[in-house]
């Protein structure tokens, strides 16, 4: 099971293959805001990666960070846990000012068909 680190959190073994957004909320207890239900839509799922970053990403996820110009965050809705990692969760709910946290993210990829891209 690969290990997932949360800054100021702890470290968390989490089933592989999962969803980064769902480990944080699931594994981890942090309030990650996912507004668009894990759709890479919204960016409110954003995180920092301290070590372990992914060397790819879905095509979606870079189409979405390139449109808000954004660089020094992944989306965590398009991540899977597959190995060790260490993140700083940046995007939560609280002090958000919002609601709730979104709707809860699938299990399964989304949007679909994945495509993988280089980083």
């Amino acid at each position: 099971m690969p290990k997932l680190t949360v800054e100021g959190v702890g470290e968390f073994e989490v089933p592989e293959g999962k969803r980064l957004v769902l480990a944080l909320t699931d594994e981890a207890g942090v309030d990650q805001l996912h507004a668009c239900g894990g759709n890479s839509r919204c960016t409110t799922c954003r995180v920092e990666f301290i070590s372990g970053e992914p060397d790819r990403m879905t095509a979606a996820e870079k189409q979405t960070l390139q449109a808000r110009e954004l660089t020094d965050a992944r989306l965590s809705c398009q991540i899977l846990c597959d190995h060790d990692m260490s993140v700083r969760a940046i995007s939560r709910l609280e002090g958000s000012g919002r609601a709730d946290a979104g709707h809860v993210p699938t299990e399964e990829m989304q949007p679909q068909p994945v495509e993988w891209v280089e980083k």
